[in-house]
């Protein structure tokens, strides 16, 4: 039996999330890279959906509009609209970097394909997602806006998603690539001598939940603290499924994760 992954390259890797519409080129064709030499490695054995935030080209418009709060200014479309535009221009350029490495790589639009509800993802057609995976392609989502039930709009994270996904496919893993090397009792951006906490599980996930807090820079899904909840939650609920939070800012780690190799970097969530 193959080995599923969904794999996320967070915003805050592959963008520069303090300057707006900012993309790291040279970090999106080095992960894109480094995906090709897994699934030529693996073959068959690996099967992946890959995922990607807005980093600083959607948060950074949605935040000006406030369009995760609703329709509640008299430009609120408009914003939905320049969102979903931001979105999908970052998404361009992984598609490119994926498609350019040799990455059997095919997008899917979730504004196009989702439906919320304040919080909560009530509709996301997978069943094309699905299809084209067992033909050996790997599907793109991205965060991005969703018309919503009871506000109007909102924004969908590459996280729900990746929930709803995994109720539906049961994958192995899912791995969280970010700019920090997994999770910290503190930013380590600002405090370097921050510990990392290598686990997560049960016996100390009250501890780890009253220490986190948002990310650095302009996010407006949560940060941090609801990523690690997201993705505690869902471990939680179908064992013996794994997460992992990690950085992809060395040369080679994102590969080595993906080829199933022992590593000794990053935040293991079970």
């Amino acid at each position: 039996m193959s080995e599923l992954i969904l794999l996320k390259l967070g915003g805050s890797v592959i963008t520069d999330k303090t300057r707006p519409f900012t993309a790291r080129l040279d970090v999106i064709e080095r992960l894109a890279g480094e995906i090709k030499n897994a699934l030529d490695e693996r073959g068959d054995d690996l099967r992946l959906i890959i995922g990607h935030g807005s980093g600083s080209f959607g948060h950074e418009v949605a935040a000006r509009y406030q369009t995760h709060q609703g329709a509640v200014r008299p430009d609120s479309w408009l914003g939905f609209a320049e969102v979903a535009a931001a979105a999908a221009e970052l998404n361009a350029i992984v598609m490119k970097a994926l498609r350019d490495a040799g990455v059997p790589a095919m997008k899917f639009q979730p504004s196009a394909s989702t439906r919320t509800r304040g919080e909560q993802l009530m509709y996301f057609e997978t069943f094309p997602i699905k299809e084209v995976l067992q033909h050996g392609l790997a599907p793109v989502v991205y965060g991005d806006v969703s018309v919503d039930a009871s506000q109007g709009m909102s924004i969908v994270s590459t996280e729900k998603l990746f929930d709803n996904l995994a109720r539906e496919l049961s994958p192995d893993r899912i791995i969280l690539v970010g700019r920090v090397d997994g999770v910290f009792e503190a930013d380590p951006l600002t405090h370097p001598d921050a510990e990392l906490i290598e686990f997560i599980d049960s016996s100390n996930w009250e501890e780890v939940e009253a220490k986190l807090a948002g990310s650095h820079g302009v996010d407006v899904t949560g940060g941090m603290l609801s990523k690690v909840r997201e993705m505690y939650r869902l471990t939680v609920a179908m064992p013996p499924m794994q997460a992992m939070i990690m950085s992809a800012e060395e040369p080679g780690r994102l590969e080595a994760v993906l080829k199933g190799q022992m590593v000794d970097f990053g935040t293991l969530i079970n």
